[in-house]
C-alpha cells in the first residue's frame, strides 16, 4: 500500500525518513518573490505590468485606532473560525485513491504553510492586506512530496503587479513581483498556478480589487483631522477668545501682552487689571464640546463602517443600540462583512492551491461556522434538522469535521487507513 501511495502522490521516500522527505520538499519548493519587498519611492515606469494605483498612506492610516478596529473585528474572527478539508461535492469518496492520506496531507500543508508561519499567521496577513488595499497575495510551490504536497508564502499584496496581456495560458506568467522604481526586466515572473491573489469588490474594467480601506479613504483622512483639532482645542493649544481694550495706545498693548505671557499664561494667578474702560472678552466660539465637532466624527466613524460593511456598533458607537437591536446588529455584521470574506478565501484556497498548483480537484476548503454566528445556534438548528429527518448523523459529523460512523458506532476508517491499522 505504502509503494501505491508513493507511485500516486510523486513521494519518493522511505519509510522512516520523514526528516529527510521535508527537507526534499523545502529544496523542490524555493520562494520567488521578497518576504519583506522595500517600498522606497513612488515611481513607475509604464509596461505590460500594471501597478496596483494605492495611495500610499493606506498602511498608515490602517494603524488608526478606527480603522484598526474594523480590520481587527473582520479578521479575527476568520482567522480563529474551525476549518476543514473534504471531499468535493459531487464527487464520491469511494472514487477517491488514498482520500485519507490526501486529505491529511492538505490538511498539513495548511497548518504547516512554511518554516515560519501557521495557518493563522498566514492567513492574518492576506485579510489585512485584502482589507487594506483590495489585494491578498500568497505564493504557492509543489513540492512533490506526497505528505506535503505544497509550501505556501504571504506575498505584499502591494509590490504585485499583473500582467494586463495575459492570454489564460498556464506557461504565460500573469503576475509579477517588482519594487517601485524597478525594471520589468528585473521583476520577478510568476504565473497563474504560483501565485493566490485574491481580490476584492472585482470589476470589469480594472484587473484590481477594491478594499474597504481605499473605500473610505477620504473619510479617514478628513476623521484624522477633525480629531487631531479636537485634540489641540482640549488641550487649550487652540485660543476661541480674545481680549479686547478699547483705546489702548501700541505702548500699553505691547506692556499689556508682555506681562500677560511673563506673569499670567500658565501660573493660575488671578489677573488684576485696572484700565479706565473694562476691557472686553471676545467669545470665537460658544466653548462647549460642539466646538470639537464630536457629531462630526461620529458620523465618520459610521462612513468607516459603512465601508467595511460593518454595523457602527462594532465600533465603539453604542448611542443608538438597545438590547433588542445588538443581537441583530450582531449577526448582520457577520453575515455581511465575515462570511462574504470566509468564503471568498476558502474559494481560493480550493481552486488554487488544491486545483491549480497541486492538482488535487477532488477536495475543497471550507470553514465551519460559516451557518451560524455562534455555537449554540448552530448546534440548535442542526438538532432540529437531525429530529425532521432533514439530515442523518454523518452529515452532521461532516459539518462539523468529523469523521463517518460504522454500523457499530464507531468512527469509519477509510480503507488505506483500516489497513494501516490491521497491519
Amino acid at each position: 500500500m505504502r509503494e501505491i501511495w508513493r507511485q500516486a502522490t510523486g513521494h519518493g521516500g522511505q519509510a522512516g525518513s520523514g526528516q529527510r522527505a521535508d527537507l526534499a520538499a523545502v529544496a523542490e519548493a524555493e520562494r520567488r518573490t521578497l518576504a519583506l519587498p522595500a517600498i522606497l519611492s513612488p515611481v513607475q515606469f509604464p509596461g505590460r505590468l500594471l501597478p496596483k494605483p494605492t495611495p500610499a498612506n493606506l498602511r498608515r492610516f490602517a494603524e488608526t485606532p478606527v480603522v484598526r478596529r474594523a480590520i481587527n473585528v473582520i479578521k479575527d474572527r476568520i482567522a480563529a473560525m474551525d476549518w476543514q478539508v473534504r471531499v468535493r461535492r459531487g464527487v464520491r469518496p469511494a472514487d477517491v485513491a488514498f482520500a485519507g492520506r490526501k486529505l491529511r496531507a492538505l490538511r498539513r500543508t495548511l497548518e504547516e504553510p512554511n518554516a515560519v508561519d501557521s495557518f493563522r499567521t498566514l492567513i492574518e496577513q492576506v485579510i489585512e492586506d485584502a482589507l487594506t488595499g483590495g489585494f491578498g497575495a500568497i505564493e504557492m510551490g509543489p513540492t512533490g512530496d506526497g505528505d506535503r504536497p505544497a509550501m505556501l508564502w504571504p506575498v505584499d499584496g502591494a509590490s504585485i503587479r499583473i500582467n494586463a496581456r495575459w492570454d489564460g495560458q498556464e506557461e504565460t506568467p500573469r503576475y509579477a513581483q517588482a519594487l517601485p522604481g524597478q525594471l520589468e526586466s528585473a521583476a520577478v515572473d510568476l504565473r497563474d498556478d504560483q501565485l493566490m491573489y485574491i481580490r476584492m469588490n472585482p470589476r470589469s474594467f480594472t484587473p484590481f480589487g477594491l478594499g474597504p480601506l481605499e473605500v473610505a479613504f477620504e473619510t479617514v483622512n478628513q476623521f484624522l483631522s477633525a480629531h487631531r483639532f479636537a485634540g489641540k482645542l482640549a488641550a487649550n493649544t487652540v485660543a476661541q477668545y480674545a481680549l479686547w481694550l478699547n483705546e489702548a495706545t501700541p505702548t500699553q498693548h505691547d506692556r499689556l501682552i508682555r506681562w500677560w505671557q511673563d506673569e499670567i499664561e500658565g501660573t493660575g494667578r488671578v489677573p488684576l487689571i485696572s484700565t479706565e474702560q473694562k476691557p472686553e472678552v471676545l467669545r470665537f466660539a460658544q466653548g462647549t464640546d460642539a466646538d470639537m465637532r464630536l457629531a462630526w466624527q461620529e458620523f465618520l466613524i459610521r462612513m468607516v463602517a459603512n465601508a467595511f460593511g460593518l454595523p457602527p456598533l462594532m465600533l465603539g458607537l453604542e448611542a443608538d443600540v438597545n438590547q433588542s437591536t445588538a443581537a441583530e446588529m450582531t449577526d448582520e455584521a457577520f453575515r455581511g462583512a465575515i462570511s462574504p470574506l470566509a468564503m471568498l478565501l476558502a474559494g481560493h484556497i480550493t481552486r488554487d492551491l488544491f486545483g491549480k498548483c497541486i492538482g488535487w480537484r477532488e477536495f475543497e476548503f471550507v470553514f465551519n461556522e460559516l451557518n451560524a454566528r455562534d455555537e449554540e445556534t448552530e448546534l440548535a438548528v442542526q438538532v432540529q434538522l437531525l429530529q425532521a429527518g432533514v439530515l442523518t448523523v454523518n452529515e452532521v459529523r461532516a459539518m462539523r469535521g468529523l469523521g463517518p460512523l460504522g454500523q457499530d458506532g464507531a468512527v469509519q476508517l477509510s480503507g488505506e487507513a483500516a489497513t494501516e491499522r490491521a497491519g
